[in-house]
């Protein structure tokens, strides 16, 4: 028995190996530190991507969902990115079921790499404005740490993903380390010169993505082929397979274990510390122990929560660091689906080539400086603007040679602004884990209960007005706004169920990621954040891994 638990011991456990479970992985074992990485999906390895270099013509039924696809996939299908080259990239949710007590989407990778393999890939800094607006409007608790805290940890990560985009010098949204950005195309240039002109307040820029324009730290660069989503065997885009995952890889310090769905993590009353976690085999339906000084819960924000809330024992009997009744409230997510579009009559004798693989990007200009609104925080928009030829035809009647001639001729530009609105910290919106329904594998089924409030519905009607003012001042015709009913989850950029705070007894974690009655665990994907402003959120998660796993080991130095 001594020799298995021996065999089933490491310096440091991270369970989830996604956008910050690949991070802390890389910083343990270029640490010294022997690691092993839990994974609940299958095994994945950089850079072999099922269909990542299939032709059209090589794929099954005209790369159309089958019926029964659509039935395993009811939730996951509804993601913006999710067909069927790359549904197997997706749990299906009749093997993962989840309770709504209110509609809310939760999108989930089932390999190593997690959604690493399925983000959006826009990357942009949180400002001070970010990390002091809980303490200032009195929503959500105060940051415990500010942006001069976490700068050198963008710094950090920044050099090591490789991003392009452009820079600004916007309060709202700070300077990064970029390489030079993909040439906008004509509609692009010009919507910039008119909109810049007349609002001296807004930039339109390129989006800031984690995308190569040139080959960096062995990988890269982007291809231009518009298969994203599929994975990239050339790493033109960073993901845990193609970053993280190979670096920790390098150091001969990383064990992966794909297959392990975390169900707890081990708490020793004695030593008032985690001292392992415990699995269940995905295959076999085994349980099994792992043994670790320090443990890094990254299995995503509404994952990560779950865990910590089956952790119960006699010193938590309402799960691991909850002896506030913190943990699993403030579950949040970005709103979106609300914007404007338009068409480009001045550019139609204009055609571009390539598939530019990042938007133009308006950042946050709402409720900064001068400006105030009668709601609280502010949104960005993503703005796409393509010729629309490409599509023609789909669902359309016709037969003959007119109609085949129709098909070659060019479209129309279109010019969409598409919202990301911050919602604000609300203690109702939580999850649990349900009484009486387990998974398939026997762990309690997760309920989740979110939904949008008053300032949201406000915020998102502005946001809609706003983009089609800006629109038709840049010369679009034909505008048209849209506000969808908004479901949570839709955005994939849940936070908050196990938030960071100075207060114990308001928060999980303290500043360092820590669970505050645990010192030996962090968490710091999506459920750390106290609030999440309207910028993609994941390099905030990877920034606050770094500097989470360096302060971990160092205060383990110290015993």
């Amino acid at each position: 028995m001594s020799k298995g638990t021996e065999q089933h011991t490491y310096d440091a456990i991270v369970v989830g190996s996604g956008i910050s479970g690949g991070w802390a992985a890389k910083e343990f074992c270029e640490k010294g530190l022997k690691t092993l990485l839990l994974e609940r999906g299958n095994e994945m390895i950089h850079p072999n991507y099922p269909n990542a270099l299939s032709a059209p013509w090589e794929l099954d039924y005209n790369n159309e969902l089958t019926v029964k696809e659509l039935e395993d996939y009811p939730i996951q299908q509804k993601a913006w990115e999710f067909g069927r080259d790359n549904h197997k990239l997706y749990v299906k949710d009749t093997n993962w079921p989840y309770i709504q007590k209110n509609p809310f989407y939760w999108f989930r990778g089932n390999q190593v790499g997690g959604k690493s393999l399925l983000w959006n890939r826009n990357c942009y800094r949180y400002s001070e404005l970010d990390f002091e607006a809980n303490l200032k409007d009195g929503h959500g608790n105060d940051w415990p740490i500010r942006y001069a805290d976490i700068k050198p940890w963008y710094d950090y990560v920044e050099r090591f993903v490789g991003l392009s985009g452009e820079n600004c010098e916007l309060p709202s949204l700070p300077d990064q380390i970029l390489m030079p950005p993909f040439e906008m195309n004509f509609v692009e240039k010009e919507v910039k010169k008119r909109i810049e002109s007349q609002y001296k307040n807004i930039k339109y820029i390129q989006a800031r993505a984690a995308v190569l324009t040139q080959a960096h730290n062995g990988r890269g660069p982007c291809q231009a082929r518009n298969q994203c989503r599929r994975g990239c065997p050339y790493g033109g885009y960073y993901s845990s397979n193609s970053g993280a995952i190979p670096a920790a890889l390098a150091t001969g310090n990383l064990t992966i274990r794909p297959h392990s769905a975390v169900e707890s993590v081990i708490f020793d009353s004695s030593s008032r510390t985690a001292k392992g976690v415990r699995i269940v085999d995905t295959q076999t339906k085994e349980s099994t122990e792992f043994y670790g000084k320090l443990i890094s819960i990254n299995a995503s924000a509404v994952a990560s929560t779950a865990i910590l809330l089956n952790s119960t024992s006699s010193d938590f009997p309402d799960g691991l660091g909850n002896t506030n009744g913190v943990l699993g409230h403030y579950l949040n997510d970005h709103s979106d689906s609300t914007g404007a579009f338009g068409i480009a009559e001045f550019a139609a004798d204009h055609y571009s080539f390539g598939q530019k693989p990042n938007p133009m990007y308006i950042p946050r200009f709402r409720n900064v400086g001068e400006d105030k609104q009668d709601f609280l925080r502010g949104y960005a928009y993503e703005c796409f603007s393509e010729r629309k030829t490409w599509k023609k035809g789909f669902g359309q009647d016709g037969i003959g040679l007119d109609f085949k001639k129709s098909l070659s001729e060019a479209g129309p530009w279109e010019v969409g602004f598409w919202a990301i609105c911050e919602s604000l910290p609300n203690k109702d919106n939580k999850m649990t884990l349900s009484k009486t329904e387990k998974d398939p594998l026997g762990i309690p089924k997760i309920e989740i209960d979110v939904k949008f409030d008053e300032n949201t519905r406000k915020m998102r009607i502005d946001a809609a007005e706003k983009a089609k003012e800006l629109l038709e001042s840049a010369g679009m015709k034909h505008v048209g706004t849209y506000n969808e009913d908004p479901i949570p989850g839709k955005t994939i950029h849940e936070y908050g169920s196990a938030r960071m705070g100075n207060d114990p007894k308001e928060s999980i974690l303290n500043k360092w990621n820590q669970i505050h009655d645990c010192k030996n665990v962090i968490v710091t994907d999506g459920a750390c954040l106290p609030s999440s402003p309207c910028q993609n959120p994941s390099l905030t998660y990877m920034a606050l891994t770094a500097r989470a796993v360096n302060h971990l080991i160092e205060e383990s130095k110290k015993g």
